[in-house]
């Protein structure tokens, strides 16, 4: 079941997501960061336990970020993190994101979904915020992708140098 985080999922939440930022797969996240972003996350529950979650966290205008993608080992292949992922690309067109960004070590993953790549100076300042507090930061070899939410014209081109 995908559902909406709640306070007592946190601690789960931090387990899940901690355990793949020790292999060095994903970004670590605090308890207070988690608590904090509570309202951004989606979870996956089975049984009681939560075995995936992501986040969507409004960035900037129309612009939103799916991060913290995590599903436990034993659950992947299963669909329960494209079911993550599409919770938050439909949570982001709800709110009336026009695009959605990711910035992931798996960018094959997210291209599945109609994600593209983009240079990272193509995104706001404004995120680069949290990168400067990062334990990676600057050597991070993150991927920046992006998904259009918003449906264009054939033939009409969406011009990402100066705003995305």
């Amino acid at each position: 079941m995908i559902r909406k985080a709640r306070i007592e999922d946190i601690a789960q939440v931090h387990s899940l997501i901690n355990k793949f930022a020790r292999l060095d797969l994903m970004l670590p996240r605090s308890l207070n960061e988690l608590y904090e972003n509570l309202r951004d996350f989606w979870v996956a529950e089975e049984n009681g336990r939560i075995v995936g979650c992501a986040a969507l966290h409004i960035s900037w205008d129309d612009l939103a970020e799916i991060k913290s993608l995590a599903v436990a080992t034993r659950r992947q292949g299963r669909g329960i993190g494209r079911e993550l992922v599409l919770a938050c690309i439909n949570e982001a067109k709800e709110l009336g994101a026009g695009k959605v960004f990711v910035l992931t070590y798996k960018p094959d993953y997210f291209k599945k979904f109609g994600f593209r790549r983009i240079e990272q100076a193509q995104l706001p300042h404004k995120i680069w915020a949290e990168c400067i507090n990062c334990c990676k930061f600057p050597d991070c070899n993150e991927v920046a992708l992006l998904k259009n939410l918003k449906k264009v014209k054939k033939g009409t081109f969406l011009n990402l140098n100066n705003k995305y």
